[in-house]
């Protein structure tokens, strides 16, 4: 399967479950080890749990090899690795915490860019 094609099963697969403020991020010219990976979240850990198991599911109805999936016993944070794909799936709190957007050069979501304007703006004086 190819890349965008991949990576549309991924969206998709995360939107059938309501993930929230998915963001997908090109990550060739960063790293061999794959193409892209997908952030997302979830608001509980039953969620993120079956945001991932939707992943995987559709992933394998389309013949897609999962290589593995880390994560899925908290539920705070689910790494699922389709190789040319890496999809996270996190609460909230861990995605503002790790930032993976701000690592691999994404935007991230509007409320995590707010929020990180904001706390540049109090540390700066307000400008």
């Amino acid at each position: 399967m190819k890349l965008p094609q991949l990576e549309k099963l991924v969206v998709d697969a995360l939107e059938d479950i309501k993930g929230r403020d998915i963001e997908v991020i090109n990550t060739s010219r960063l790293t061999s080890l794959f193409d892209s990976i997908v952030v997302a979240c979830g608001d509980s850990n039953r969620q993120v749990r079956s945001l991932a198991r939707n992943v995987q599911d559709k992933a394998r109805e389309a013949g897609v090899d999962i290589i593995s999936c880390e994560g899925e016993e908290t539920g705070d944070w689910v790494l699922v690795d389709l190789g040319d794909i890496v999809v996270h799936v996190m609460q909230p709190a861990v995605r503002s915490y790790y930032r993976l957007e701000e690592l691999w050069g994404g935007k991230g979501p509007a409320r995590v860019r707010r929020t990180l304007a904001e706390a540049h703006e109090a540390a700066t004086g307000g400008g």
